[in-house]
């Protein structure tokens, strides 16, 4: 790592900390710093000029669940509550060797320490027309803005991608009582979130629902026609006709105006433990992090809000000058839509050697599986009512504490009963 010289503090004597992006990772590291040092100075830079917002909420807000100011996760007054600055702009350069950013229209920040958490964006694939318009992501506020009139005024909605936020966005579209399609390129719809059967459950539930869903299935190129609708073309088969389409086909870390500050990448910011990056006195956390998970030293993305929340609390202490370090990552997606809940947590994917359980005592439509490795749990998935959410709550604890279960088929007291067990002993040793 290259020696980068100090630069002193700033002339009133106080800590400058800046914090790149104001959502999950950001908002969770700023208030962890908050409580631990009442008198650094703090200065947040964002893109959106609005107060900070939930990107989880938008389906709700698009279907017609929830208003618009209940998108908003803060009050209008929060930063000027913790005694931070925010800028409204885009980082577009790091210069480490001075600590400056440098924002789109020249402005410059200096730092003493940064942290990074600006996230990621929708990835747009490679298909002849698909900048045009009346294709969308759903993703930013302004994003809903311009998709708000079409859920209201539209007929037929195309949804590319069976992720997270595409099947969210078709489900706000049934909600919306629209005529809906979802194409997919893979074998089965959430693929990097479901295993086989929790795929089947729900891609069975969308159907009565009336969704059209459309599996291996390459969309070839997007015509926009003279009247303002969509043709979706794709190789051997009828073009699929539209008023719109949501796009949701992956995302990208917010990275690009990292490039030649020197920063270890390998998909996104590399980051140890306590958050640090490879340059000094810079910290990254949340979607643009590679970190640690709990399954060992190779590092990955959990683009998840329960993970930057962790990542950025651990960010915020650091940033603060403790020296905390992180336990690691577990990822757990969980959702409603087309009244089924569906889950995922750690590695649910079976392999060959690992132990597989199946609660065979749940109904019809209902699915749980737990996957071991010697007798410990490492992974769950499941699809059906939303009490199975509370079901991998339990199973979480005892992923991250390693917890052996005795052989056979799931026995959720069981689980509980050995959790209690566990934890009571650790207690008892810590009294001890």
């Amino acid at each position: 790592m290259a020696s980068i010289p100090k630069i002193p503090l700033r002339r009133d004597g106080k800590m400058h900390i800046v914090i790149i992006g104001a959502s999950a990772a950001g908002l969770s590291a700023l208030e962890k710093l908050r409580k631990l040092d009442a008198d650094c100075r703090i200065t947040v830079i964002s893109q959106d000029a609005a107060r900070p917002y939930s990107r989880v909420l938008i389906p709700y807000y698009l279907s017609g669940k929830t208003g618009w100011d209940n998108l908003f996760i803060r009050d209008p007054n929060y930063f000027e509550s913790l005694n931070c600055s925010h800028i409204s702009g885009t980082v577009s350069g790091l210069e480490p060797q001075t600590k400056t950013l440098t924002l789109k229209g020249g402005q410059t920040v200096q730092y003493d320490r940064l942290l990074i958490t600006t996230g990621s964006s929708p990835a747009k694939p490679p298909i002849a027309g698909i900048d045009g318009d009346n294709i969308h992501h759903m993703w930013t506020l302004k994003d809903i803005e311009l998709l708000a009139p079409l859920y209201e005024s539209a007929r037929k909605m195309v949804v590319l991608g069976s992720g997270f936020v595409s099947l969210q966005a078709a489900w706000a579209g049934v909600q919306r009582g629209l005529e809906v399609t979802v194409i997919e390129i893979l074998p089965r719809i959430m693929p990097l979130v479901l295993d086989h059967k929790a795929s089947e459950l729900l891609g069975a539930r969308m159907k009565a629902k009336g969704v059209t869903l459309h599996l291996e299935a390459a969309s070839r190129a997007i015509e926009h026609t003279a009247n303002g609708s969509l043709l979706v073309h794709r190789a051997s088969h009828k073009p699929i006709e539209a008023d719109f389409m949501v796009v949701g086909t992956g995302v990208r870390p917010n990275v690009d105006f990292l490039t030649g500050s020197g920063i270890e990448m390998g998909r996104g910011i590399l980051v140890n433990r306590r958050m640090e990056t490879s340059l000094p006195d810079v910290y990254a956390a949340g979607d643009v992090a590679q970190g640690p998970t709990i399954f060992g030293p190779e590092r990955t993305i959990h683009a998840l809000w329960p993970t930057a929340v962790e990542m950025g609390a651990v960010a915020g202490e650091n940033l603060a000058g403790k020296k905390n370090g992180y336990q690691g990552s577990l990822n757990m997606n969980v959702t409603q839509m087309f009244d089924l809940t569906v889950a995922s947590m750690g590695k649910f994917q079976d392999g060959d050697g690992d132990e597989v359980w199946v609660d065979q005592a749940l109904p019809q439509g209902s699915y749980l599986k737990i996957v071991l490795q010697d007798h410990t749990p490492i992974g769950g998935v499941a699809a059906g009512g939303s009490e199975l959410v509370a079901t991998l709550g339990i199973l979480r604890p005892l992923i991250r504490e390693k917890v052996r279960l005795r052989p056979g088929r799931c026995n959720l007291q069981s689980m509980w009963a050995q959790a209690l067990a566990r934890h009571h002993e650790a207690f008892a040793k810590t009294a001890g």
